[in-house]
């Protein structure tokens, strides 16, 4: 975060983020852990984004899917979770997991082997992905807390969503910086894209406007902590 990190709001090792009522850990690397139900959650992987551009004549690098798994196999070893919840769009189109090389594919399935997985249906991604395990759901509800791809378009107590791919660039110094964030007000929680070459939208952009009932705050992803930051040393671009 450099220089402009010097005015943000660090909130330690450890981000912990309110959802009605439910403690959650924002981490660095973009996914959400829940220790109660050792679970894991991510967002947006976009997985087979390059070959999906290269049938269409935009050629892109093809490492996107084996970069995106190698950080998710991370951070699966490092928690152990007994489930983990992709909030849709996991892969960039419906044909995304037939294109995947033999080896993409076995280090997916090593990473479901033993533990619960669960699909959220994605707007590029409707259907349960061909040949894979895991329960494809539109939304799943643990608790008070409600797992969806899409946001509500009005403010939903204990939504957690992904689709909006937030970001934030913040000011200090006479400089800024732009990263990928979670954005939530305590009520609801929008997470950010995990995926290698997902992009990311202005948390100022219209877009989310009107999601919020109270004032979100922005939990921007740092080397190695996540920042909570106020919307006042927020911009646009």
């Amino acid at each position: 975060m450099a220089e402009a990190a010097q005015h943000l709001s660090g909130t330690g090792p450890a981000t912990l983020i309110g959802v009605q009522g439910t403690v959650l850990e924002a981490l660095p690397e973009g996914a959400l852990w829940w220790e109660g139900e050792r679970l894991l959650a991510v967002a947006d992987l976009h997985l087979e984004k390059g070959s999906s551009f290269a049938r269409r004549g935009q050629m892109l690098p093809p490492y996107d899917t084996v970069e995106t798994l190698s950080r998710l196999a991370l951070l699966i070893r490092r928690f152990n979770p007994a489930t983990v919840v992709a909030l849709g769009d996991s892969f960039h189109d419906d044909g995304g997991a037939g294109r995947m090389t033999p080896r993409d594919r076995a280090a997916l399935v090593d990473l479901q082997r033993g533990r619960n997985w669960i699909w959220i249906a994605g707007n590029h991604d409707p259907k349960a992905p061909a040949g894979l395990d895991g329960d494809c759901l539109d939304m799943l509800t643990l608790g008070s807390i409600r797992f969806r791809h899409e946001p509500s378009a009005t403010p939903s107590d204990g939504e957690i969503a992904g689709h909006l791919h937030p970001a934030a660039r913040v000011a200090g110094r006479g400089k800024s910086v732009r990263r990928p964030c979670f954005v939530g007000d305590g009520t609801r929680l929008v997470l950010p894209a995990f995926g290698a070459y997902a992009g990311g939208l202005n948390v100022l952009d219209r877009a989310f406007a009107g999601l919020f009932a109270r004032p979100f705050r922005a939990f921007v992803l740092g080397k190695d902590r996540v920042y909570a930051v106020a919307r006042t040393v927020l911009r646009h671009g």
